[in-house]
């Protein structure tokens, strides 16, 4: 499913001009990286949590030039499934 699967399913649903249910699902999206960036976490109860991973600083190999490489710490995005939402999707 696309956004615009989304927006289309949506906009039926509710009777909302799909410019609207656009720009809202457009702001939700720019809300949740913004906080992200931010290094917090968006909970929505029954659905999920959007969190931020650290990653460790790890060692890594480059095959190529047989040469080691520091890879430094970093965070990376994640998303956490609800008990309820991963109950819904194995049915």
């Amino acid at each position: 499913m696309t956004k615009a699967d989304i927006v289309n399913e949506i906009s039926k649903n509710t009777g909302l001009d799909k410019i609207d249910v656009l720009t809202t699902i457009e702001a939700f999206m720019e809300t949740v990286k913004d906080s992200l960036a931010k290094e917090e976490n968006v909970y929505l109860r029954g659905f999920g949590s959007f969190i931020v991973k650290k990653r460790a600083q790890k060692t890594a190999r480059n095959i190529s030039k047989n040469t080691t490489i520091i890879i430094p710490e970093h965070n990376i995005p994640a998303f956490k499934p609800a008990k309820t939402f991963t109950i819904s999707v194995k049915k």
